[in-house]
């Protein structure tokens, strides 16, 4: 087969398990592993041999390194496989990490909290080393290109926290509507009547909730709060319709629709630069006068200075709030001088005794699986290929990555499916990968870092309502081969289309309109009215803020109709000169993208 291979057929599950190399073997001074397939004929002639002929030496023992603190469960589940030997050392990537780069060589497996930083140095040096395992969701403490570059395999948790980390935003919604922080630091002050007349609370029922990212920990919370009887309105873009009536959710096509005449929001969204400072004066100021804002996501998804001013108004009534823009928040910290409503945690969400010891297990398990079965479950970073599989689609998995991307600022948000067609010679090869590609970066746009990867990404797919399908076409075009990427959502369809020219990934058609651009860097793309002086003035502007443009490229559907400017330029561009790009008379849209 082409593509990834396999010991045996890939197994769809929950979380998608795979069967993954056992061999590791070292080329000159890089590292590759070599995903091997036992042809039958060849494990019946082996069988029928005698054992002297083919005597295998006896099976080493694994060494796995846990350098933070995780569950003894998981240690334990580690120990008592017979095949494996465990350095359980919980300090040493807090206090002991200089002694790190003598001892990871020895190590085949690697397990870590965020305290243990595996970076590209220690990963060089652990020339054994087959797989690092987080026990968490949370990533960034691991470089994972130089895992990827060295042929780790790279897993984490991100099942293991949900319910603890629902459960704290819901209690924090719970503490902030009814004052139980403020009104218990009274109590221990001695000022109970005092307090019993200055806190009086908000009730639930019957209140309108907007839960902003519906993923795992969203789901979660919406659940609870049906359970209070509180109306639920949700927005992810890619949540479908469908999913929306399983959950009993209303859905919202956009932020502001979801938050207009709420009672209370809940953040569950990654931060990226959509995403920052998604409550802001103009968001806040939609909600219901009274409003509570609850935040267990990430810092940096709420203005700060403008929360503050929203409550200081009286038109929002508070905040609960796990996580800030800085942490750790200095002891001045604007909100930390309101009085009611309020409740703030040092970053407790997924901080209870049974997320710690799920995480620890689970961790522990993945790796046990993966060093004596060969099994993957969770992986980030994408699987290795074999020299066939590479020479096959290898060049067109950047292009792929960059289509999905594209799609996730431009397509219809809540799609339905996303069809990935192939024209050509491409369409007769194992193209299952090029597809998870695609579909891998439409997602990562609106998951937290580390939650959706080419492994589990067909089982967040389905659990979204969104269909993933793959078709190819014999259909002629004037490319020697053809990938096109299309969002679908009822009647709506929204495509992009790329191709190789020469060595060269480009992007050739954005919407049914032709252009040819690269699939890397920084872009404008803007959608006008077909008319004079539209382009002229987007490089005046451009170039008033200093803004270099690297590569143009520009397409219409006819004289007069609509034109599609694509812009690479060398920056990103500010939110402040995008506004300005949007009041350029006869531009319909314009999007900042960077692929």
């Amino acid at each position: 087969m082409t593509g990834l291979c396999f010991s045996e057929p890939p197994r769809s599950r929950q979380g998608e398990s795979i069967r993954a190399p056992l061999v590791k073997e070292a080329a000159s001074s890089q590292r590759f592993d070599h995903f091997h397939s036992i042809n039958n004929s060849l494990a019946h002639t082996l069988a029928s041999l005698p054992v002297s002929s083919y005597a295998l030496p006896p099976m080493a023992k694994y060494r796995v390194l846990v350098s933070d603190p995780i569950s003894e469960i998981g240690v334990a589940a580690l120990e008592a496989h017979p095949d494996i030997e465990v350095d359980f050392i919980p300090d040493l990537g807090s206090k002991n990490a200089d002694k790190i780069p003598a001892m990871i060589g020895d190590y085949d497996a690697w397990i870590v909290r965020s305290q243990t930083k595996p970076n590209a140095e220690l990963i060089a040096k652990g020339t054994k080393l087959r797989a690092i395992g987080r026990a968490g969701v949370g990533v960034d403490n691991i470089d994972r290109q130089a895992a990827t570059d060295h042929g780790v395999i790279v897993m984490n948790t991100p099942t293991g926290n949900t319910i603890s980390t629902a459960e704290h935003a819901f209690t924090l919604m719970l503490a902030t509507a009814r004052n139980i922080g403020p009104a218990h630091a009274e109590v221990l002050k001695g000022n109970f009547v005092a307090a019993r007349k200055a806190y009086q609370g908000i009730e639930l029922n019957g209140k309108r909730l907007a839960v902003l990212g519906m993923g795992r920990i969203g789901s979660e919370f919406a659940k609870r709060a049906q359970s209070f009887n509180m109306h639920v309105v949700a927005y992810d873009p890619f949540l479908t319709q469908a999913r929306a009536d399983q959950l009993k959710v209303e859905l919202a096509t956009t932020p502001e629709a979801a938050l207009s005449g709420v009672d209370v929001v809940t953040l569950h969204v990654p931060l990226t630069d959509e995403t920052k400072h998604i409550l802001n004066e103009k968001t806040l100021a939609v909600m219901n006068k009274g409003a509570l804002v609850i935040n267990c996501a990430r810092g940096g998804l709420i203005d700060e200075p403008a929360l503050k001013a929203a409550i200081e108004s009286g038109h929002i009534a508070g905040c609960g709030l796990d996580v800030f823009e800085d942490e750790p928040p200095s002891a001045d910290h604007p909100l930390f001088s309101l009085s009611k409503h309020i409740t703030f945690t040092p970053h407790l969400g997924a901080s209870t005794n049974e997320a710690q010891e799920n995480v620890g297990i689970q961790v522990a398990e993945q790796i046990r699986d993966f060093l004596t079965t060969g099994e993957i479950r969770n992986a980030i970073n994408m699987p290795s290929l074999d020299a066939a599989a590479l020479a096959e689609v290898g060049p067109y998995l950047d292009l792929a990555a960059s289509l999905g991307k594209l799609l996730a600022k431009l397509g219809p948000e809540n799609p339905d499916s996303l069809r990935v067609s192939y024209h050509g010679p491409l369409g007769q090869k194992d193209t299952a990968l090029v597809s998870r590609t695609a579909l891998t970066a439409l997602l990562e746009a609106s998951r937290p870092d580390g939650q959706v990867n080419i492994v589990n990404v067909p089982a967040i797919a389905a659990q979204m309502g969104l269909d993933l399908i793959e078709s190819t076409i014999n259909a002629a075009t004037e490319y020697h081969e053809l990938v096109v990427a299309e969002l679908r959502k009822g009647d709506t369809r929204f495509r992009v289309a790329g191709t190789i020219i020469g060595k060269s990934p480009r992007i050739v058609e954005i919407d049914r309109l032709y252009v040819d651009t690269n699939i890397k860097g920084h872009f404008l793309i803007v959608k006008n009215d077909d008319r004079p002086g539209i382009v002229g003035a987007l490089g005046t502007l451009l170039g008033n803020s200093n803004q270099n443009i690297a590569n143009l490229s520009l397409a219409r559907n006819k004289s007069g109709g609509n034109a599609l400017s694509v812009i690479e330029v060398d920056e990103p561009l500010s939110e402040d000169l995008m506004t300005s790009i949007r009041t350029i008379p006869g531009v319909l849209s314009a999007t900042g993208a960077t692929l």
